[in-house]
């Protein structure tokens, strides 16, 4: 009895070792697969949820089924006008295959390295298409797009779906940043000297303009004052020679007042004879 006792204790730690190595749980962030002697059992990946397997015999193997990022190291790449720029960049990716992944790249380290290689070879292809101008402004979001699609194109048939691809950040080598800044110096100068001398020729059409309504507008005020100048003269000449014909005796005697006023200073002497006209009205 005590023997017996004793092996059905046994049997049940053993059955309860057992079961504690088949049960496994799959996580919620997890897919899994079970392998035996090496080789997936099965056609498709575990859910998350507690499953089973034979001890000793089989063991699992987790993937994460997350949105995972990889960064890849700066590359320098050419553009189309034959200018040369670092271009840094990260990808989001996930593994929607656990089984086709497994049995092509098996591990994250060795989908890195795929990724790697591939978003590479595309980054170049695609920013080989544009300038540099063009990289740098208006074409990247249609750069990361393109680059996007066809990486998950070509990493598909390893279970991997390419979700994004974006540039960081895209620098010029040093070399390149001083040539580029020397040529930005020399045509920012080239176009001061332009502005300058655009500038100086309007300039001088203007002053000449200037100079220009300026003589008109004196010539005509010149003519003008003329033409007033000899209507005066002309009414003045008119006056007196009314004045005259009306009282010829008057006109005399005030032009001889005006005279004597012009001729007779404090030192003024005069000598001459007691018939003079010019002393007539004195007498």
């Amino acid at each position: 009895m005590k023997t017996s006792t004793i092996a059905l204790i046994v049997l049940v730690i053993v059955a309860a070792v057992g079961l504690t190595q088949a049960a496994f749980t799959v996580d919620q962030t997890e897919r899994a697969i079970v392998l035996q002697l090496g080789r997936p059992v099965g056609d498709t990946a575990l859910e998350p949820g507690l499953h089973f397997k034979i001890p000793l015999v089989q063991n699992v193997v987790f993937f994460d089924s997350r949105i995972l990022d990889f960064d890849a190291k700066p590359e320098e790449i050419t553009t189309t006008d034959k200018k040369y720029m670092n271009v840094d960049s990260y990808t989001k990716w996930r593994i929607f295959d656990p089984l086709t992944f497994y049995t092509k790249v098996r591990t994250v380290q060795g989908a890195q390295a795929r990724l790697d290689d591939i978003v590479r070879s595309q980054l170049r292809v695609a920013v080989g298409r544009y300038t540099l101008i063009e990289v740098v402004s208006h074409k990247r979001q249609e750069i990361m797009t393109a680059v996007t699609k066809r990486a998950s194109e070509l990493l598909h048939p390893y279970g991997i779906e390419v979700l994004d691809v974006r540039i960081k950040r895209t620098d010029l080598p040093p070399e390149n940043a001083r040539a580029i800044f020397g040529r930005m110096k020399a045509e920012r100068e080239r176009q001061a000297k332009q502005y300058r001398s655009e500038g100086r020729e309007v300039s001088a059409k203007i002053i000449a303009e200037a100079d220009k309504e300026r003589s008109i507008i004196l010539a005509d005020a010149e003519k003008e004052s003329e033409i007033i100048r000899g209507d005066g003269d002309a009414q003045a000449t008119k006056i007196y020679a009314d004045a005259l014909g009306r009282a010829p005796e008057f006109y005399e005697f005030t032009r001889s007042l005006d005279a004597y006023r012009k001729s007779f200073g404090s030192n003024s002497r005069f000598i001459m004879t007691p018939n003079s006209q010019f002393l007539q009205h004195m007498q």
